[in-house]
């Protein structure tokens, strides 16, 4: 699988391994983490959540202009991706910092990830521009498709463990306070304390209480404010977790900097004779084709990256999770959050066995081009929400299940089987593979030249506004039927591929050129 690739590969995916471990610990528990510790509804942490995620991508496609050396006329890769980790550490080092549940607290959380997303946008789509350019050399350029492929499928590595340790350092720290984890405790505390809980959700309430406690509860406002403070602290411990797997990625990247290439510029390249010069309306058709497909993905990532979102809430309130759980001794590690590990995992499980496939079709030279492996994408990610759809269509609106509705939580039997999910998520990461890799590749090909960390930062800036869009899906999920809302991304991603297809010849021709 490593045959003929380029020696900085590995170190390059080596050392952006640490910083997914890291952002994923963040992410498998961040929306959780702002609905427990501020009482905020799934849309309102919707909102901070998908504006976070959106500025990830946005600020890659600054961290290009500044890389690219737009405003100092010399390009910095390998400086501005250093500075980036170096960002992105201060970040977690703020919102790991357990605080108060008041305004002023909430606006620093909303700084933390801000900091943190400055930092990723310098970091982010630079080190792929690195990775691309080891493959212009024409020696590797028929293996680009497959070197990104296996720098994602690395990357995803770190990710698999993430939200194990986010969530085991959560609940150890509720067990050394004297509390069990309880996935449905924290919204009914906030609703106690809102005093909106209606009869039954109040006898609820109590068991839970007096379960996760292991004694009879007298005092459920204080209970209720006492669980809540020490869940939130759980919470902010483990964001350090990236803060140790930040330090990690740094020191990979220091000691592996110097096997990567050192980007030229455009007159840098010319003099070297190392590519064609490009006329102004190659380089204009070039920028054409990849906006064109910047805005077809838009609406694969409204889709996908409601894995930390709707899907999260589904896994909280609709799954059955007593089956998922592992023993750590006085506490075990059991969530939500556990599914968001599942993902990253199958990235690394199928990643090999997509090349496989790809290698095989390429040498009976039937192969499909990256824009046609896109659309096909599109149409594996529709049917993963089909799934979801299908599975979701005996379910109750969420407001009958919120207490802050004055709704009553599903009981345990009538939650689905985890295995909908499971599925799910396989059928979503198949559909990944076919688009973010091959995407990243394909923008690394068309790319001009100096455009190279710009354009590597568009593909990200066009991941942002599929992100901010993120929101209408939790407004969805609060206030349609479930299957309704899984229905809304089956759309979605059959708008796009047949959006593609439509462009396939055209993007093919300017792939080639």
């Amino acid at each position: 699988m490593f045959k003929g690739h380029p020696k900085g590969l590995i170190a390059a995916a080596l050392a952006n391994m640490g910083e997914r471990f890291g952002f994923y610990t963040m992410m498998a528990i961040l929306v959780l983490f702002l609905q427990a510790k501020f009482g905020l509804t799934g849309e309102n942490a919707g909102y901070i959540y998908g504006t976070f995620y959106a500025l990830i991508y946005v600020l890659a496609l600054v961290g290009g202009f500044i890389a690219d050396g737009t405003f100092t006329g010399k390009p910095d890769y390998k400086g501005t991706i250093m500075k980036g980790i170096i960002v992105m550490t201060l970040g977690y080092v703020m919102i790991a910092i357990p605080t108060d549940d008041s305004m002023f607290s909430l606006l620093l959380t909303c700084l933390s990830l801000f900091v943190i997303a400055f930092g990723n946008g310098l970091f982010k789509g630079n080190l792929q521009a690195l990775v691309g350019q080891m493959y212009d050399n024409k020696k590797y350029d028929k293996l680009r498709g497959s070197g990104f492929s296996i720098f994602y499928m690395f990357i995803n590595v770190g990710a698999i463990f993430a939200p194990f340790a986010a969530i085991g350092v959560r609940n150890w720290w509720l067990s050394r306070s004297g509390f069990q984890y309880n996935s449905e405790l924290p919204s009914l505390c906030h609703s106690h304390i809102n005093g909106t809980l209606k009869p039954d959700a109040i006898v609820k309430f109590q068991d839970m209480a007096n379960e996760a406690t292991g004694s009879t509860v007298t005092d459920m406002t204080v209970f209720a404010n006492k669980y809540l403070n020490v869940f939130s602290e759980g919470f902010h411990y483990a964001f350090s977790v990236a803060i140790f797997a930040m330090l990690i990625s740094l020191a990979v990247y220091i000691v592996n900097k110097n096997t990567f290439p050192n980007v030229k510029s455009k007159k840098e390249v010319e003099a070297d004779n190392e590519s064609i010069e490009m006329d102004a309306k190659e380089i204009k058709e070039r920028l054409y084709a990849l906006f064109a497909v910047f805005g077809v993905v838009i609406f694969f990532w409204f889709s996908f990256h409601q894995n930390g979102l709707t899907l999260t809430f589904f896994a909280r309130d609709y799954t059955d999770l007593s089956v998922i759980k592992i023993p750590m001794g006085d506490f075990s590690i059991e969530g939500a959050e556990i599914f968001s590990s599942i993902n990253p995992l199958f990235v690394v499980l199928l990643t090999p066995i997509i090349l496989g496939i790809f290698g095989w079709l390429r040498s009976k030279g039937i192969e499909p081009s990256t824009p046609k492996k896109i659309a096909i994408g599109m149409f594996i990610a529709a049917l993963s929400f089909v799934v979801m759809a299908i599975g979701s269509m005996d379910l109750p609106l969420f407001t009958s299940i919120n207490p802050d509705d004055g709704g009553s939580p599903l009981e345990q039997a009538k939650k689905v089987t985890p295995f909908l999910l499971i599925g799910t998520y396989f059928i979503l990461t198949t559909a990944e593979l076919f688009i973010s890799p091959l995407g990243l590749a394909f923008v690394s090909k068309v790319s001009p030249p100096e455009y190279q960390g710009r354009m590597q930062g568009g593909w990200l800036a066009a991941t942002a506004l599929g992100n901010q869009l993120l929101v209408i899906g939790a407004i969805l999920y609060e206030s349609i039927p479930i299957w309704a809302t899984w229905s809304i991304f089956v759309l979605a991603c059959v708008i796009s591929m047949f959006t593609m297809l439509f462009m396939l010849k055209w993007l093919e021709r300017v792939a080639k050129d």
